[in-house]
């Protein structure tokens, strides 16, 4: 195996020949995260993976007026193969994964490529609103925060757990107010899409503080394009599909931005921002998806949801003062 330093310079070179946001990002995601201001360029860079999934929901709700869940939940990954597949092979690289990765790699694909898109769209079809959706989502960087500690050896201080679990009790009672005091079947569904979420990020850091992130995803989704692929002209065969432009347009932003580009700074940001303090920057993302909620589906929500938003808003500052 190369050493990281040789390694970085090749993949910099390589990347360069593609240009856009997988350039960029290759370009910085292999720097450790050594000093203040690397940590805070990777929250940035992280920060602009979750603008990206903060349209993951309402893309979802638009995609699903002409698909059915499972072939939007599966067909998303689809697509991003194919986009993942032209930057491997613009930029040089090997289709598949190194073997001796290959395990991390499935991690991944169980987690962001089947668990999150299977479970978050099964909630949505099932009755939970966009906004409510993503405020239970909001608990998701406490669990990636949790993995981080398990899988990757990071250790938090004090200021950042007690930040973190703010966050989780401001969204817990959300749930339990929106639910009339017990947990729905669309709520389990959600847990089970975060739970999905935070180890395939978790694993995906971890990767990405040796290989740049855009290549991470992209062999991701490769090394599972032979079940994607598949499965995706099955149920297009098979289910009732009656594409429109509104749904064609939430397929095309889940697939590729939802799927692919936004693991690119993402992956990036974790890496270089730490997994646990960079991944608390998703708790900006319910006001986010609130925000898509409101202007394109004109969802309409109370102060009790705007007052979650604010509180696991106000807790991503706290826990960008704290140091691992």
């Amino acid at each position: 195996m190369r050493d990281n330093s040789s390694a970085i310079v090749s993949d910099r070179v390589a990347v360069d020949g593609i240009g856009g946001a997988a350039g960029a990002a290759g370009a910085l995601e292999a720097v450790p995260p050594e000093s203040r201001g690397t940590a805070w360029r990777g929250t940035l860079l992280a920060g602009l993976g979750v603008l990206a999934f903060s349209g993951s929901f309402p893309a979802t709700v638009f995609a699903m007026e002409g698909f059915d869940p499972y072939l939007v939940a599966v067909g998303r990954a689809a697509v991003a193969a194919v986009a993942a597949a032209a930057f491997l092979f613009a930029a040089g690289v090997p289709l598949l994964p190194p073997r001796s990765r290959i395990r991390s790699y499935l991690v991944i694909v169980a987690g962001v490529v089947f668990g999150f898109p299977v479970f978050s769209g099964l909630a949505l079809d099932a009755g939970a609103s966009t906004s409510h959706a993503a405020v239970v989502i909001g608990l998701l960087p406490a669990a990636t925060a949790a993995c981080a500690v398990l899988r990757a050896g990071e250790r938090p201080r004090a200021l950042f757990w007690i930040s973190c679990g703010l966050g989780a009790v401001a969204i817990t009672a959300f749930t339990l107010s929106m639910g009339g005091g017990h947990i729905a079947g669309a709520d389990v569904l959600l847990v089970g899409a975060l739970l999905s979420a935070a180890v395939g990020y978790t694993e995906g850091g971890r990767l990405a503080r040796e290989t740049p992130g855009w290549r991470v995803i992209s062999h991701t989704l490769v090394l599972a394009a032979p079940l994607t692929v598949p499965i995706t002209v099955t149920l297009a065969l098979t289910t009732d599909v009656r594409p429109g432009a509104a749904s064609l347009a939430g397929f095309a932003y889940v697939g590729l931005i939802s799927m692919f580009l936004g693991f690119i700074p993402w992956y990036a940001g974790l890496a270089m921002g730490g997994i646990a303090r960079a991944g608390q920057t998703q708790l900006a993302q319910p006001l986010l998806t609130l925000l898509w909620a409101w202007s394109l589906l004109d969802e309409s929500f109370g102060p009790v949801t705007i007052a979650a938003a604010l509180v696991v808003l106000a807790c991503v500052a706290l826990t960008q003062r704290s140091r691992s």
